[in-house]
């Protein structure tokens, strides 16, 4: 924690900045969502698109868990923990696309027409 002035200004700044990278990529993630020419990939929403917007949600994500929660200054438990999460999520989200793949075709589930 910051115990003097000097320590304090330079924590200040610090959010200040951060601050603003995080509204600069709020701004970039709406002009890739809404400009034409900064649509990747297929006309419309693709998949592309869908990367590239989580690529800077995760980014944005990154810089509010390191520096407006801390994580840049914990012990290594805490990142063990943060990682098993990601993994947990990974996981999860692959399961979902496992599942997208490999319909269900059974009398209860599926009707037929």
């Amino acid at each position: 924690m910051a115990d003097t002035p000097e320590a304090i200004k330079k924590s200040v700044r610090t959010y200040m900045f951060v601050g603003a990278i995080l509204f600069v990529g709020t701004i970039v993630t709406v002009l890739v969502a809404t400009v034409p020419w900064l649509d990747f990939g297929h006309h419309g929403f693709d998949a592309m698109d869908c990367i590239l917007g989580l690529t800077i949600a995760t980014f944005k994500a990154s810089l509010v868990a390191f520096i407006f929660m801390h994580l840049n200054h914990e012990k290594k438990a805490v990142y063990w923990l943060f990682a098993s999460g990601l993994c947990m999520v990974c996981s999860l989200a692959g399961l979902t696309a496992l599942a997208l793949g490999d319909p269900i075709f059974d009398k209860f589930f599926y009707s037929g027409h």
